[in-house]
This record gives structure tokens, C-alpha cells and sequence, in this order.
């Protein structure tokens, strides 16, 4: 059951590292227009830029955007790493949460207008639901440290530590 455990956790954290590294610095040739959080000019990016207009706080874009991928990067370096991966998984939880309660908010709503004046049908609304989910999951199933279930006496416990 442990092996298990540890496959899903190391699967659960490549697949939500990977979603990070490809949001916010989109390594594959011939990125999409308004969807990489560090390489987009400013006013750019389609999620903060509707933040920002729709809002009224100019801090949304670039400053927000750049705050975001920070984060995103930090989160995805926490997950690789198996003695941090439980943080990493918590702070996965904050950035998507906040995405989706992002999304959920009169300033975003669950679609998004493209910059061809098209609609996205609510598909960064559900890409942060499902990754959202992922990182639950992560949480749920990383095994962490193996526990022992025998009771020390008194004697054992100081001897121990």
C-alpha cells in the first residue's frame, strides 16, 4: 500500500509541476498569445488583464501576474522535492483556491473573453477545478513520514531521544 502511495504522490507532483512550469513559463515552442505569465507584454495576459480592467486595482497586471508565477514557481520546486512535497501541495492549494474563487468573483467570471473577442466556454475555470482537485488529492495521499504504532514506556521515550 505504501509503494502505491508513493507512486500516485510522485505522479500527482509531476503532473502539478508540470502545470505550473507550463503556466508561467510555457517551455514549448510557439507559446499562446496572453497565456504565459512571465513572457506576455505587459496588459497582455488574459486572466489578469480582465482582472485588472474589470476591478479597477492596477496591481492585478503585471505586478500580480509576475506575483503569481513567483509563486507558482516556488510551489512547483516544493513538489519535486519529497520532504517538502506536503507543503507544496498546501500552497498548489492557496494558488488554485484563490483561482477559483478568482473565477467564482463579479471581476472574472467563469468565462473569459479571448483577445479575438471569442469566449474561452469556461475552460480556465474548469483547468482550476481539476487542479484544484489534484492537489486535494496530493494532500490526501503523499504518505509522509512512516509512523510507528507501538507505545513507549517512559524509560524507552528518553532513551530515544
Amino acid at each position: 500500500m505504501r509503494t502505491f502511495r508513493q507512486a500516485a504522490s510522485w505522479g500527482l507532483a509531476l503532473a502539478l509541476a508540470a502545470m505550473f512550469i507550463h503556466l508561467t513559463l510555457h517551455p514549448l515552442p510557439g507559446p499562446v498569445a496572453g497565456e504565459v505569465k512571465f513572457f506576455d507584454a505587459p496588459g497582455d495576459h488574459v486572466v489578469f488583464a480582465a482582472l485588472a480592467q474589470k476591478s479597477g486595482i492596477t496591481l492585478f497586471e503585471p505586478a500580480g501576474r509576475f506575483v503569481a508565477g513567483v509563486l507558482e514557481l516556488v510551489a512547483a520546486i516544493l513538489l519535486l522535492l519529497p520532504f517538502s512535497r506536503r507543503f507544496g501541495a498546501v500552497l498548489a492549494v492557496l494558488i488554485f483556491g484563490t483561482g477559483l474563487g478568482l473565477h467564482l468573483s463579479p471581476w472574472l467570471g467563469r468565462e473569459i473573453t479571448l483577445p479575438d473577442g471569442s469566449s474561452d466556454g469556461g475552460t480556465h475555470f474548469l483547468v482550476a477545478v481539476i487542479l484544484l482537485a489534484l492537489s486535494l488529492l496530493l494532500l490526501v495521499v503523499h504518505p509522509g513520514k512512516p509512523r510507528t504504532s507501538r507505545v513507549l514506556t517512559p524509560a524507552q521515550y528518553w532513551r530515544q531521544a
